[in-house]
């Protein structure tokens, strides 16, 4: 029974880490409001390395379309305003010498319906990637109980027990996505 236990609980860490995984994808998609989850994870080339938005900067937003960045070091303004140029996110930075400013536009109906998109791709690529947890772990349960290393009522209460962390975790990922989306309008 501790080999089942093991199990599941090795399974339902790989669920957590792929909600995770979605979570941290769709807090990259830029929507209407400002977020400093949206210039963190942005590369700047500084120190002849690349290092995260987050490790070089001070990044807040004091209003609800605006980010401001300020660098803990004054040379770095101008690789921070390149990579922002660089990165995909579509958005101009202005430059004042000091700090950075991002003015996060509105969004037009067409880019609303092209996020939503997006987004349903990436929580379906949560999804998927449940599914593939639970389908490994079931495979996992079957081999054990073939083996005799665990009884058959063992075997069904495993496959119960995935079953339901399996809707759990799917319902999580289908709550942040409804989250994500009104964000957008």
């Amino acid at each position: 029974m501790e080999l089942l236990q093991k199990l599941i609980h090795d399974s339902e860490e790989k669920l957590k880490k792929t909600v995770d995984s979605t979570v941290r994808e769709f807090s990259e998609i830029r929507t209407g409001r400002a977020s400093p989850a949206i210039v963190e994870g942005i590369m700047v080339e500084c120190y002849d390395t690349h290092m995260p938005m987050k490790q070089v900067a001070t990044i807040s937003v004091p209003e609800p379309r605006l980010v401001t960045i300020q660098p803990w070091d004054q040379s770095n303004l101008q690789a921070i305003e390149k990579a922002i140029l660089k990165s995909e996110l579509g958005i101009s930075p202005v430059n004042d010498g000091k700090v950075i400013r991002i003015s996060i536009p509105s969004l037009t109906k067409e880019r609303i319906e092209e996020l939503k998109k997006i987004l349903h791709k990436i929580a379906e690529q949560g999804r998927v990637s449940i599914r593939t947890v639970r389908r490994d772990a079931i495979a996992a349960i079957d081999k054990l109980e073939s083996s005799k290393q665990i009884t058959e009522d063992a075997k069904f209460k495993g496959h119960d027990d995935m079953q339901k962390l399996t809707e759990k975790y799917t319902k999580k990922i289908d709550e942040f996505l409804i989250n994500k989306e009104k964000e957008l309008v």
